[in-house]
């Protein structure tokens, strides 16, 4: 387990508050390129001090930022809680901002995990052409269509359902054996994903649409024994990518799965490090 402190700072989101944690500047590097991690569902920013010292050692300056409701974000979601994928994706945008400062004219990639990627890819579609992302890594990010799995196809359909029923029935999501605690709105944009293959409208945005003009290039890497989303469900988001340039990837990282990778991440980091510096 890595031991380099970070520095935990707080971002206002109007009632909310979301976390992040600045890691040091990698040591004997100038203007390093600035990572931006956020997380899967339910994952604290804290799991990911392995992959952020893994980034730092090849070269890279490392933010990661818990997701509304999750670590250092507040408060813990409540069926109070109203906010679903347009305003996770709203954060991505108020984050860039908020490190505008740090960023002075160096290279800034998001690295996304599972829902973090999503946040990332939603981001870019509903706010054309006001990121200051230069480029988005995919790592075990997926559309959980039920259709895309390449087998239990009828039980993901079922399981994603019931779990977004029993949001709606509760108004929150307790975290029962998945995703920790979320806000209903999140669950209820999940599960649409999981049915349907496609993302919900957000804020009068034809999300679909609006993912075909993004042009921000994207590096997308899924591992090998990846429970959640496995190949064939990155493949299916990639397709929504018509005018990006993608560079598409599997890797095999032994005994890594859907959150373990994170861990062992070596091999990603210098790959991530080695494509940031093809980008414009």
């Amino acid at each position: 387990m890595p031991t380099e402190e970070y520095l935990q700072e707080h971002l206002d989101r109007g009632t909310d508050r979301l976390g992040l944690q600045v890691h040091p500047e990698p040591e004997g590097v100038t203007d390093a390129p600035v990572v931006v991690v956020w997380p899967a569902m339910g994952v604290r920013a804290r799991y990911y001090r392995p992959l952020a010292a893994s980034l730092r050692r090849a070269g890279m300056a490392v933010v990661v930022a818990d997701l509304r409701g999750t670590g250092a974000s507040t408060p813990t979601p409540s069926r109070a809680s109203r906010y679903g994928y347009a305003d996770l994706a709203d954060d991505v945008g108020a984050v860039q901002e908020a490190l505008k400062p740090r960023l002075d004219g160096r290279r800034c990639l998001v690295l996304g995990h599972s829902l973090g990627g999503q946040a990332a890819l939603l981001h870019l579609a509903t706010h054309p052409g006001e990121s200051t992302i230069d480029g988005v890594v995919l790592v075990a990010v997926g559309l959980p269509y039920w259709r895309a799995y390449p087998r239990r196809r009828g039980g993901v359909l079922a399981m994603t359902q019931a779990i977004g029923g029993t949001s709606t029935l509760l108004r929150l999501w307790p975290g029962w054996g998945f995703g920790g605690r979320q806000a209903s709105g999140v669950i209820r944009d999940w599960a649409y994903t999981a049915r349907t293959g496609r993302f919900p409208r957000m804020d009068g945005v034809d999300v679909e649409a609006a993912l075909r003009g993004v042009r921000t290039p994207v590096l997308a890497i899924s591992v090998d024994h990846d429970q959640y989303t496995p190949h064939e469900t990155l493949d299916h988001l990639c397709a929504k990518l018509d005018s990006a340039p993608v560079v598409r990837e599997r890797h095999t990282i032994p005994g890594a799965d859907h959150f373990t990778w994170a861990r062992d991440a070596d091999g990603i980091a210098a790959r991530v490090a080695e494509w940031s510096a093809t980008l414009p």
